[in-house]
């Protein structure tokens, strides 16, 4: 269902772009973070059980157990960016379920955030950092994780998310490391926000059900992903279904095969990318992913929404899920880590 509610101000039009599709392209920032390490060895007491190396969701840390506490581990993420819808309330909505999302997908409970806002204070009112504020606030209670704070900055260009901390079980962990051949894929929420969000960008239509699922968080996925027996899950959010496939199989040195029939989208969304409405990000995306995907006989359109910068999208699983569709399997490696079937 799509409706025209024009905001008092439209707080999309004070971003050169929108949403995850803000992301540094991932081969740009891949050859940014290789090779950096440490300046000297962490505590031994508390290893890093998930660092910078295979690109996961977030940073994990083990916590050693003491008494009748049992062994924890620690879950730190952070996620920002700029409007992705004009409301502000929804924006604060969905930027913080994207925060949230890291947490969960790494198998973890988040358990205290912090705000990260970036505003032009001399440009936008504070009547509206307010809403972004409020909506972040909501969607965490939502979540039972607590908001202590958190810092901003005076900014040309309005910023909102949340530095997320929380906890998991050490020994049930979902990483992006453990796939493993003959295990099927899930994907938890359909694709296409990236091309309703830029469409809503251009036009001011609002899509509720982009909305909707943004604002959805991946809470019921993980629990449903954990209860499956699952090990290996990332979230699909700024670089794409095939962008963080691609992570997946190649951290987990598989080839990730994709049924593009099984796919499924939101409405609006093909003939959104037929419209025109493809970020710069999704293009991206797909370029980056080209070298290592087979893609068949999948026509442009396809490929372009395969590669489409969601934000706060849903988990994709190596496993099954039950109510999410499969899309896919992990087969024994082979010449390129995705194939479109």
């Amino acid at each position: 269902m799509t409706t025209t509610r024009q905001a008092p101000v439209r707080l999309t039009q004070f971003a050169h772009g929108g949403g995850c599709a803000c992301k540094i392209p991932p081969g740009e920032l891949e050859a940014v973070l290789g090779g950096l390490t440490a300046p000297r060895p962490a505590p031994a007491d508390l290893p890093l059980l998930v660092g910078l190396d295979t690109g996961d969701d977030a940073a994990v840390v083990a916590l050693p157990a003491r008494g009748d506490t049992p062994a924890q581990a620690v879950v730190s993420t952070a996620d920002f960016f700029t409007p992705v819808v004009d409301d502000p309330y929804d924006w604060g909505r969905i930027a913080a379920a994207n925060a949230l999302s890291d947490v969960y997908a790494m198998g973890g409970r988040p358990v205290v955030a912090v705000n990260l806002l970036a505003w032009p204070r001399d440009v936008l009112p504070f009547e509206l950092a307010r809403e972004v504020l409020r909506g972040g606030l909501h969607v965490a209670a939502e979540a039972g994780c607590h908001v202590g704070g958190g810092h901003s900055v005076d900014d040309p260009e309005p910023k909102y998310g949340m530095a997320v901390t929380g906890l998991a079980d050490p020994d049930r962990l979902l990483r992006n490391d453990t796939g493993r051949p003959g295990v099927p894929l899930s994907l938890t929420k359909p694709l296409g926000l990236g091309v309703l969000n830029n469409r809503h960008k251009a036009t001011g239509e609002r899509f509720e059900q982009a909305i909707a699922t943004m604002t959805a968080l991946n809470r019921d996925a993980c629990a449903a992903a954990l209860a499956a027996g699952a090990t290996c899950a990332t979230d699909v959010t700024g670089f794409g279904l095939l962008g963080h496939l691609h992570k997946l199989a190649r951290a987990s040195r598989v080839t990730a095969v994709i049924d593009t029939a099984a796919v499924p989208y939101l409405d609006g969304a093909r003939e959104a990318v037929r419209d025109g409405y493809v970020s710069g990000g999704t293009r991206r995306n797909l370029d980056w992913v080209a070298p290592f995907t087979d893609f068949g006989t999948a026509d442009t359109d396809t490929c372009l929404l395969l590669a489409d910068a969601q934000t706060s999208g849903g988990l994709l699983v190596a496993g099954e899920v039950p109510g999410a569709p499969v899309i896919g399997e992990l087969v024994s490696r082979g010449p390129c880590s995705l194939v479109l079937r």
